[in-house]
This record gives structure tokens, C-alpha cells and sequence, in this order.
């Protein structure tokens, strides 16, 4: 992964880098461990079980661990998913999820 490829994915890497003092390797590393992040998978079965709560807490956290690393079009899902949440929308969110994970698989592949 480079500034360069995060950037051709929709990245802001220049706010990202902002965050992280200007420190490419500890932004690099930021994402690594925010892709990490246990609560993608976790949210997937909470999702399934239907635990509206529960699944909204996760998603929220995600979007600001996401948000500070300035990585847009993931944030973006993630905003959409939260609002359904937010307002308990009874609706499959199958394909919310998948775009999620395929999103956050097209960073890792980077």
C-alpha cells in the first residue's frame, strides 16, 4: 500500500497524513490496523442475528476509526450503514455489508 495507490482509491491521504503529524509509515500503519479492525467480521453476525443496537454501536465505532484515516469511500458505506441503523431500519443488510467488506478488501489489496 502507498499514498499514491490509497489516493487512486478515493482516499484524502492528505488529511489522513494531517492526522497522523505527517508521519507516512504511522499512517500507513494506522490503516493496517484499522482494516484489523475485529469489528467488521463482528458485525456481519450481529447483523444476522438481528441486533439492531448492538450492530449500529459497531458500525459507528468503525465509521470513526475509518473517518480519521480518511478513507473516503469506505467512511461513506459505513456513514450509510450507520444511518440505517441509527433509525432501525428493518431491511436486508446483506448487500450493505458485502459492498463493506468488498470496499475494505480493495484497501488491504493495495
Amino acid at each position: 500500500m502507498t499514498l499514491d495507490s490509497l489516493r487512486s482509491y478515493g482516499a484524502d491521504v492528505d488529511d489522513g497524513l494531517q492526522r497522523c503529524m505527517g508521519m507516512e509509515d504511522f499512517y500507513l500503519e494506522m490503516i493496517e490496523l484499522g482494516l484489523a479492525d475485529d469489528r467488521f467480521e463482528n458485525l456481519g453476525q450481529v447483523l444476522k442475528d438481528n441486533n439492531m443496537d448492538e450492530a449500529f454501536e459497531m458500525a459507528h465505532a468503525l465509521k470513526g476509526v475509518i473517518g480519521n484515516l480518511a478513507l473516503t469511500p469506505l467512511y461513506d458505506t459505513l456513514c450509510e450503514v450507520t444511518e440505517h441503523l441509527r433509525k432501525k431500519d428493518a431491511m436486508d443488510y446483506t448487500q450493505a455489508y458485502a459492498k463493506l467488506m468488498e470496499q475494505r478488501q480493495q484497501i488491504i489489496n493495495l
